[in-house]
């Protein structure tokens, strides 16, 4: 029997979890160079900048072309759900790369990776919020959907207000790498990857789909690698970093 395009939404939604856990695994078992770990000069390298739009820009054009192929009458909380995806793209592959200072080059392969990925979700996302997700009319008004907005929103927040400390911690001229403070940083090494999540785990209640609940999942999986390496950096380069700090979630983890 074959399955109708529901069913293989549902499908290639699921398969984002085995995708997770191989990227969890590659990880801890490959030394993949990005950010601060690249060496400039190598070979097969894209600038910065250039990586992030190209990379992130499917997660944003996807969703946006679904959207004006959406059939008349599309359910306001489809829109929103889809407005909440979208605006994080457009932060993440517009607005970000104009305000990064510098930025090391990155691996072509990290970047087609990225790139198949979003290419992939915003996909995935866009078709399922357009064509199959149903809400009741009260869906607005749900806690699910209330309660999911807010710490979607409060996530984009703190990654924006986390983005914003990174970019400055150096005084123009400066060099080398210095110890983040101030916000979510004083509990976390990685402020940014915890908005980051937090962004996803309110859209994947907010929109009560297998759907965002597996791109969470994802994300997760692929962060905690990246926050882990990242905390084991700071605790090993500075001896005055904070040992009260979690890697990724406050108090927690």
């Amino acid at each position: 029997m074959e399955l109708d395009e529901a069913q293989l939404l549902d499908a290639l939604a699921l398969l984002q979890v085995p995708m997770g856990t191989l990227g969890w695994l590659a990880q801890k078992c490959i030394s993949s160079p990005y950010g601060r770990y690249v060496t400039p000069g190598g070979r097969c390298q894209l600038p910065a900048r250039v990586s992030w739009v190209l990379q992130e820009l499917p997660s944003l054009v996807l969703p946006l072309l679904l959207l004006l192929r959406a059939p008349p009458g599309t359910p306001t909380p489809n829109l929103l759900l889809l407005s909440m995806f979208v605006l994080h793209y457009v932060q993440r592959s517009l607005i970000f790369p104009l305000l990064i200072r510098g930025g090391k080059p990155t691996p072509v392969y990290v970047f087609l990776l990225a790139f198949l990925y979003c290419t992939f979700n915003g996909y995935l996302q866009g078709r399922y919020l357009t064509r199959h997700a149903v809400y009741a009319e009260d869906w607005l008004t749900d806690p699910r959907f209330l309660g999911g907005s807010l710490l979607w929103l409060l996530g984009l927040m703190i990654n924006l207000h986390s983005d914003h400390i990174l970019r400055n911690l150096r005084e123009p001229g400066e060099t080398g790498y210095k110890i983040p403070r101030g916000g979510l940083f004083e509990y976390v090494s990685t402020a940014n990857f915890f908005g980051e999540v937090l962004e996803w785990v309110g859209f994947a209640l907010a929109s009560w789909s297998l759907q965002g609940a597996c791109f969470m999942t994802f994300t997760f999986l692929v962060l905690y690698p990246r926050a882990h390496r990242h905390h084991r950096w700071y605790l090993e380069k500075f001896e005055n970093y904070p040992k009260s700090r979690k890697i990724i979630i406050p108090f927690l983890l």
